[in-house]
């Protein structure tokens, strides 16, 4: 195949460019219709259910994919605006061929993404992303017409009830303050519901959307007002979620951050301390901090390495069987608890749990896991070569490797969504690591023609 078209996460980018025109878009939806349709999965259903994060591109995307999706003989029903999580969770337990969430997660306003789920809710694998894309490439243009989705934003209340009766059962939230941030997104109706059902004081920032502030200045990536509102509302803990949701950053009762690698930590301690981990393992990603590894090896757990993106989690956690796993950056997957579906509010309540059963605070509960020192630098390049097959930057990998040892490691990679590499060095020394990180940033900005790193 010519051009690959699904990054790590969906397709995403600029809205009405590239493969986010709106024609593109009706063509991804009837190229959906027709691979899915056709699989075994789909059964006798002709539905798919859509949903978008509050961007203002994000209802026409979902009426350009509701057309595409007719032409392919698929009725497409709108849930409106709502996460992530909550799309695929109803996708899976309403009769759905597949689900398709508008959203570019924590990017700005200015950009969009699609998200393709099958019936059970999971993302797609690699040979249908492939299927769909050769059916993409071979009809990339658009329909003439067709019906706008059917509006039925109700489909959002079946989700809040079964976290009410999921993660939420029993869980009692009187008097506990919390701040929460919902990132003006698609979890601006949803979050706030659900924890003052469980009783929660709270306090509520970036939940009100309206199409262009989404994740400006608040949600997960931007957290600064979250920790000043958890300062001064005396709050037990702030919970950050993404613009679609399926993030979850938390911040402690003094104000510091508790990202996914201390979520982990904690949900697996205590997971092991109740005797819910049969086999004491975890998953998370090459992203994770070695301080992960650690702490969980202080009490028997030990960590299954995977690849980058929650979709990696997800196929290590179903391959091995697992419970729990996650990204540093905040996509905690509960496995079968949760039908293997990232989802930020879960996590959330999940969190909260473990501080009610123990009277333990979250700071006291996270403090177990301590962070080697961790760079991460951004580098714009025009092309995208194997990293380790350029020749400088090779003996370069390999003289800071001998130099680093067992304590610590070096990453590259490309994004999958942007024009960047991505450099990490991780260690003990945080000076040597950060002109470490800089001397690779500058040489691959130098091979590829790239003018910053940042």
């Amino acid at each position: 195949m010519s051009e690959r078209i699904f990054g790590t996460d969906g397709i995403r980018g600029r809205s009405f460019e590239g493969w986010l025109t709106v024609e593109r878009v009706e063509a991804l939806g009837r190229a959906v219709g027709i691979v899915l349709g056709r699989h075994p999965e789909a059964g006798t259903s002709r539905r798919a259910l859509i949903g978008h994060d509050g961007r203002a591109s994000g209802r026409i995307f979902v009426d350009a994919l509701s057309r595409g999706l007719a032409a392919a003989g698929m009725q497409a029903v709108s849930a409106d605006l709502v996460t992530t999580p909550a799309l695929a969770w109803t996708t899976r337990a309403g009769d759905f061929v597949c689900g398709a969430m508008v959203s570019a997660s924590h990017n700005p306003a200015s950009d969009n993404g699609i998200k393709v789920f099958s019936g059970s809710g999971g993302k797609l694998s690699d040979e249908l992303e492939a299927e769909i894309e050769a059916e993409l490439l071979g009809h990339p243009n658009g329909v003439a017409q067709g019906p706008d989705a059917l509006l039925a934003p109700e489909l959002a209340e079946d989700y809040v009830h079964a976290l009410l009766r999921g993660a939420g059962e029993g869980l009692d939230l009187t008097g506990m303050v919390v701040a929460l941030d919902s990132a003006h997104g698609g979890g601006a109706t949803i979050a706030p519901r659900v924890l003052r059902e469980l009783g929660a004081t709270l306090h509520s920032i970036g939940d009100s959307p309206d199409g262009e502030n989404i994740n400006d200045g608040v949600g997960s990536t931007h957290p600064e007002a979250l920790q000043a509102a958890v300062l001064a509302q005396g709050a037990a803990l702030g919970i950050a979620l993404d613009g679609d949701g399926d993030r979850c950053i938390l911040v402690d009762e003094r104000g510091e951050i508790v990202h996914g690698d201390g979520i982990l930590t904690l949900l697996a301690r205590r997971a092991m301390e109740l005797g819910e981990l049969p086999d004491p393992r975890i998953v998370a990603t090459v992203m994770s901090n070695r301080g992960l590894h650690r702490a969980l090896r202080e009490v028997g757990v030990s960590v299954l390495t995977v690849g980058v993106g929650d979709r990696r989690v997800v196929e290590g956690l179903r391959a091995e069987r697992l419970r729990l796993g996650g990204e540093q950056s905040g996509h905690i997957v509960f496995g079968a608890d949760h039908h293997f579906i990232g989802d930020g509010l879960y996590c959330a309540l999940r969190v909260l749990r473990v501080m009610r059963e123990t009277g333990r605070s979250l700071s006291e509960l996270a403090s177990p896991y301590q962070p080697f020192p961790q760079v991460l630098l951004n580098v714009r390049v025009d092309r995208k070569p194997v990293l380790e097959e350029i020749e400088t930057v090779a003996a370069l990998l390999e003289e800071l490797g001998t130099e680093l040892g067992e304590d610590g490691r070096i990453l590259l990679r490309y994004s999958g969504t942007e024009p960047l590499a991505r450099v990490m060095v991780e260690g003990p020394d945080a000076d040597r690591i950060q002109t470490m990180a800089q001397a690779l940033a500058d040489l691959i900005a130098r091979e590829l023609g790239a003018a910053d790193a940042r």
